[in-house]
């Protein structure tokens, strides 16, 4: 008994696609090869999105699942699988949709309301699987519905509230759901209209205005706000203007409110009258006409001297009998002046600000607009000077001055010259200052300013300030006489000058050897200095440079000179008349001892060896006695541009006599 699946097939009729109520029926069809005739009992088994829905045994080849009426819960992918045997063979998955969906059914929790309150609606789809969508609609006479959705992911229901509002007199509800099929939606037919009839809990407020909406300033004006309701408790009255809310009362059906009309209380009024949610408004315009205008201030003058009369005056066009008052304005609070139309004060400088004056009639107070008086004092004069302090500045360096006017009503303008020629204007309160950049040396050096403010006795004019410019120090060079070679014992002349600089000038002179010496040091108003060494000695040998500032506080130095400290010619002379003198010695010697040693042949004499020590005795002391140290003295300086032919002459007699 040998078998094979040839295949396993499922189809659906009458087609993949029925309508809702509709029969339909899965039929599976297993065909299989057999060796022989012989029985075989075939398991089918109907899966639905991969749920069992129907199975049964058979010997036949074909079995059919009867669905008598199909609803929208039906549709999805069927499958058949065949067991024989032990074996299994599947079919291919088919879809099946089944169309339309069931009506849905609504309920409301309430048929009968009241405006504020809220209707509870249920919509129902029997028969239906979720996930669901579902929409909800109000509708009201002569206009358009107001629709909510609900998504419900697990129930074939939904619940919503509708609130209802003011207006709301006979309402209809209906409801309809939809569900998404391979990616496509289908929705179900409208559910039955449900009828909700809406109760007024109280009637749309009356608003009136006494003795009328049309009033003048000064007036006495009665609002009034009623209604009529069912119920007083939790309702609540509100009179508004602008959204401002003017009076309230709460569990009463009445408001009134009175006040003196003026022109702010002309505009729109409203009365809201609540009750849980429910709130209801009516609407009024008030129109007030002016009694008089605002008044006007006039100023004799705006801008004054200090000690000048001014006069205000205050006036309403067309009136005469108003109440007047004239204030002056303080942040905290008007200041009264006088109760009258006129004021005329001599003003000072205290008197300046702003000043307004009042209207009253019929209990009506109106205020001008505000009147700006400046009262000015006259400025003093003013003072230009230097910010650093001195009156001075560097060459090529920017120079910053100030001018201050102590006295004087700000604000204050401020013009700068240099020379006769206009720099800079600046309007300021006391001060200004005024920056020249770049100092030349051929700039006019005589500054000054002006100040000036709106007082009539006009501009006055500083002090001419004489800048000094120093020019910083340039080119310094060192020399000496003699140069280079000094006998020890002469004099030497240190020659440091400048080639440009600002007096006075500060010289100094140093010597360098292992550490630093100062040697000279002076300040002087010239551009170059003499300094003299009157005696050298070999501690003098080194590297001298001269360093030179002035008031430009920068430090310049000279290229270093060697001097080297040599023997004297007198020293030469003794050390060589010495030496001569010792070789005479000794050849008198050597001729003595050798007559002697002709006349005694076998006596003993000094030998040449004890002469040449002899002579190397002397010669080691008289080295040893140069080497001693000279204190040395700090010599005359001369300073100025007339020395110079002075100290060529005395270097030059100088050398003259040593020689």
């Amino acid at each position: 008994q040998v078998f094979t699946f040839n295949a396993v097939e499922i189809e659906v009729r009458p087609s993949v696609k029925v309508k809702n109520g509709a029969p339909m029926s899965i039929v599976c069809h297993a065909d299989i090869s057999k060796s022989t005739d012989f029985q075989l009992k075939h398991n089918f088994t109907i899966f639905k999105d991969g749920k069992l829905v129907f199975m049964t045994v058979s010997d036949k080849g074909d079995v059919e699942y009867e669905i008598s009426m199909a609803r929208s819960s039906d549709t999805g992918d069927y499958e058949c699988t065949v067991e024989a045997g032990r074996k299994i063979k599947s079919s291919n998955s088919l879809h099946v949709w089944v169309t339309g969906m069931t009506k849905p059914i609504l309920t409301a929790e309430k048929r009968e309301v009241l405006e504020g309150e809220v209707v509870k609606l249920r919509c129902e789809l029997p028969e239906e699987v979720p996930p669901l969508h579902f929409f909800f609609r109000k509708i009201k006479m002569n206009s358009t519905p107001k629709e909510k959705r609900v998504f419900e992911p697990h129930r074939n229901f939904s619940v919503v509230e509708f609130s209802v509002e003011e207006g709301d007199n006979i309402l209809q509800f209906d409801c309809f759901g939809s569900r998404s099929v391979k990616l496509e939606f289908e929705s179900s037919e409208h559910s039955n209209k449900t009828l909700v009839t809406v109760r007024e809990p109280f009637i749309k407020p009356t608003l009136t205005a006494k003795p009328s909406n049309n009033v003048t300033e000064g007036d006495r004006i009665r609002i009034e706000c009623s209604t009529v309701v069912a119920q007083m408790h939790g309702i609540e009255i509100i009179l508004q203007k602008n959204k401002t809310i003017l009076d309230s009362v709460r569990d009463e059906k009445l408001l009134k409110y009175s006040a003196v009309a003026t022109l702010e209380d002309s505009g729109e009024y409203s009365c809201k009258v609540e009750q849980g949610r429910a709130s209801k408004t009516t609407k009024l315009n008030v129109v007030v006409s002016e009694l008089f205008p605002k008044p006007i201030l006039a100023a004799s003058m705006s801008k004054l001297d200090e000690n000048k009369e001014l006069t205000l005056t205050c006036s309403i066009s067309g009136f005469q009998k108003a109440n007047f008052s004239i204030l002056r304005k303080n942040s905290n609070g008007d200041i009264w002046l006088k109760n009258s139309r006129n004021f005329t004060r001599r003003v000072n400088v205290n008197d300046t600000g702003s000043y307004i004056c009042k209207a009253e009639l019929k209990g009506i107070v109106k205020e001008s607009k505000p009147v700006r008086i400046n009262v000015y004092a006259p400025v003093s004069k003013p003072t230009l000077s230097v910010v650093s302090g001195l009156p001075e500045v560097v060459l090529g360096k920017p120079l910053r001055l100030i001018c201050r006017s102590v006295m004087g009503t700000p604000p204050i303008t401020f013009t700068f010259y240099k020379g006769n020629e206009f720099k800079k204007r600046v309007i300021n309160d006391t001060y200004a200052t005024f920056l020249d950049e770049n100092i030349r040396q051929n700039d006019k050096r005589e500054y000054k300013c002006d100040a000036r403010n709106n007082h009539s006795s006009g501009m006055k004019t500083s002090n001419i300030l004489n800048i000094t410019v120093i020019v910083p120090i340039r080119n310094v060079s060192l020399g000496s006489v003699p140069y280079g070679e000094v006998e020890e014992g002469r004099e030497t002349a240190f020659l440091c000058s400048v080639k440009e600089g600002s007096w006075p000038i500060h010289f100094r002179i140093f010597r360098k050897t292992d550490r630093e010496v100062l040697l000279f040091d002076r300040s002087v108003n010239a551009d170059k200095v003499l300094w003299r060494k009157e005696a050298m000695n070999r501690q003098d040998t080194g590297t001298y440079y001269c360093v030179v500032s002035n008031r430009a506080n920068v430090d310049v130095k000279s290229h270093p000179i060697t001097i080297n400290v040599i023997l004297a010619a007198w020293q030469k002379g003794l050390i060589a008349a010495f030496v001569l003198i010792l070789i005479a010695g000794a050849v008198t010697l050597a001729l003595w001892w050798f007559l002697c040693k002709k006349k005694k042949g076998n006596e003993w004499f000094p030998s040449i060896s004890f002469i040449g020590l002899l002579f190397s005795s002397a010669l080691a002391t008289n080295l040893t006695s140069e080497k001693l140290t000279r204190q040395h003295n700090d010599g005359d300086y001369y300073s100025g541009s007339g020395y110079i032919e002075d100290s060529e002459n005395h270097m030059k007699s100088t050398d003259e006599s040593k020689g």
